[in-house]
C-alpha cells in the first residue's frame, strides 16, 4: 500500500479534497493534526494527535505511530505544519524541504535576512516585539508601511499606514489581534512580533510550485486582478493563466527560483507571493506548502497521456516520488473568487446562489459560512463567505464571470447584539 503523511490543522475543506483524490489513486493517507489527544479520535480518521509548537516531540510521537506503516511521502497542509512536516520527512529518510528551510520560509524576519542577503529585492522594515510603543519607532518607520504580524497568513492583521497617527493606530490594532484569546492559543513563537515594512506600490502576483530536488517546476502563475493597495489587503479574486507579458512571467519566475534557493527549500510543494515594481519582483513570502483553503478547485492539469487532475492529485503523486515530467495545466483560463465578508455580524443565509450558477463560465459556488456563525471581516478576520469559481476562454472573460456571479448573491448578516455587563 502506498502511504502519504498529511499534516494539517484541521480535517476540513483541503483535507477532504486530498482525501478524494487519495482514494482515485489507491492511495492510503495517515493523518497528523493538532486535536486534543485526550479525545478518543472525535473524527473517526485515525489522526495523530500533535502539537505544531512542540516539533521535537511531536515529531518522534509520530515516528512511532508509523511504526508498522511505512510511508512514502509527507505534506503539510497551511503554514503552522510545515516545519514539523520537514521534521518527520527528514527522520523518516524521505525527500522534503529541509527543517531549517521550513522555519525561515514561515519567519518573516529570517525569510526577508535570506534574501536580502541572496541580493533579492526586499522591502526596508524592522520586526520588533508587541510590547514596544509605536510612537518611538516612529523615526524609522519608512513611509507609506505596511504593518503585519509574523505569524500569521492570507493577509490577516496587514495593515497599510500612511501617516504616524495612522501606524500608531495600526500597530496597536494588530497588538489586540496578537494578544486574543485564539492567537494566543496556539502558542506560536511568533506570535509576539509585529513585522514593520515598506508599502511596495505595483501589480501582485502568486506563483503555485513545485521543487523538484532543487529544481524548481512553477504550475501556475495567478494574476490578482484586484488591486491591492490598503488599508487592507483582503484577496478576492486569483486567475490564470497570467497576463502579464513573457519578459514579466519570466522575470516572477526568476525571482521566486532565486527566493527558493535563498531560503534552502528543497523538494515538495511551495506558494510564493509577489509583488511587481517597474522591473523589480519583490517576493514577499515563499510558503513550503500548497495554496490553501478551496482555492486549489481553480487548478486542473493534464497528464502525458492527456488525462485530467486536480492539483491535489498531482501534488500526492510528486510527494510518492512520481515524474511531473508531461504534466500541463489545462489550457482554459480558470479562477476563484474568495467571497470577501463586507462587514461583521451574524451570517444567516444566503440568496441568489442558483442565479449566480447560471452565469456562463461559472462552474461552482461553494458558501461556506454557516448559518449563526459569527463573521469577523479583514484585518483581524481568518475567513471567507465562500468561493466562486469560473472557466473561461481567457482571463477577463473569467474575471468577469465571477464578478457576475458574485452580484448575484445576497448575503443577509445581521448585526451583533450588544453583551450586556
Amino acid at each position: 500500500m502506498t502511504r502519504v503523511l498529511v499534516l494539517a490543522t484541521t480535517t476540513g475543506y483541503q483535507t477532504r479534497m486530498f482525501g478524494e483524490a487519495a482514494a482515485r489513486l489507491g492511495v492510503e493517507l495517515v493523518f497528523a493534526t493538532d486535536r486534543c489527544d485526550h479525545l478518543d479520535d472525535p473524527w473517526a480518521d485515525g489522526a495523530i494527535a500533535v502539537r505544531f509548537h512542540d516539533e521535537g516531540p511531536s515529531a518522534d510521537a509520530i515516528v512511532r505511530a508509523l511504526e508498522g506503516r511505512p510511508i512514502n511521502g509527507v505534506l503539510a497542509l497551511g503554514d503552522r505544519p510545515t516545519v514539523l512536516a520537514a521534521r518527520v520527512a527528514e527522520l523518516l529518510g524521505l525527500p522534503g524541504h529541509p527543517p531549517d528551510a521550513a522555519a525561515a520560509a514561515r519567519d518573516k524576519r529570517t525569510s526577508r535576512a535570506r534574501l536580502g542577503a541572496a541580493g533579492l529585492p526586499t522591502p526596508a522594515g524592522f520586526a520588533v516585539p508587541i510590547t514596544r510603543d509605536p510612537a518611538s519607532l516612529l523615526p524609522q518607520v519608512p513611509f507609506p508601511c505596511v504593518v503585519k504580524p509574523a505569524a500569521l497568513s492570507g493577509s490577516r492583521g496587514v495593515i497599510r499606514a500612511d501617516t504616524p497617527d495612522a501606524f500608531v493606530a495600526a500597530f496597536g490594532r494588530v497588538r489586540r489581534l496578537l494578544e486574543s484569546p485564539d492567537i494566543q492559543a496556539l502558542r506560536d513563537p511568533l506570535a509576539d512580533i509585529i513585522q514593520v515594512e515598506s508599502y511596495i506600490d505595483g501589480d501582485e502576483y502568486a506563483v503555485e510550485g513545485v521543487l523538484e530536488h532543487g529544481v524548481l517546476r512553477v504550475l501556475a502563475i495567478f494574476d490578482k486582478p484586484v488591486p491591492l493597495v490598503g488599508p487592507f489587503f483582503e484577496e478576492t479574486v486569483y486567475v490564470t493563466p497570467s497576463q502579464a507579458g513573457a519578459g514579466r512571467q519570466q522575470a516572477i519566475r526568476h525571482a521566486v527560483g532565486a527566493a527558493v534557493d535563498a531560503l534552502g527549500l528543497r523538494h515538495g510543494p511551495v506558494h510564493a507571493e509577489c509583488r511587481v515594481s517597474g522591473d523589480l519582483v519583490f517576493v514577499l513570502e515563499v510558503a513550503a506548502r500548497p495554496i490553501g483553503g478551496l482555492c486549489a478547485r481553480a487548478l486542473r492539469f493534464t497528464d502525458p497521456g492527456g488525462a485530467a487532475a486536480g492539483l491535489e492529485e498531482v501534488l500526492l503523486r510528486h510527494a510518492t516520488g512520481e515524474s511531473l515530467d508531461g504534466w500541463r495545466r489545462e489550457e482554459a483560463a480558470s479562477g476563484v473568487m474568495m467571497i470577501p465578508i463586507p462587514r461583521g455580524g451574524v451570517y444567516r443565509h444566503v440568496a441568489g446562489v442558483d442565479d449566480a450558477l447560471q452565469v456562463d463560465g461559472v462552474d461552482e459556488v461553494r458558501v461556506t459560512a454557516k448559518p449563526d456563525q459569527r463573521l469577523v471581516p479583514l484585518p483581524e478576520g481568518a475567513s471567507y463567505l465562500g468561493f466562486i469559481f469560473a472557466r473561461g476562454a481567457a482571463p477577463d472573460d473569467v474575471v468577469r464571470a465571477l464578478d457576475a456571479a458574485h452580484a448575484r448573491l445576497h448575503f443577509t448578516i445581521d448585526p451583533e447584539l450588544p453583551v450586556m455587563a
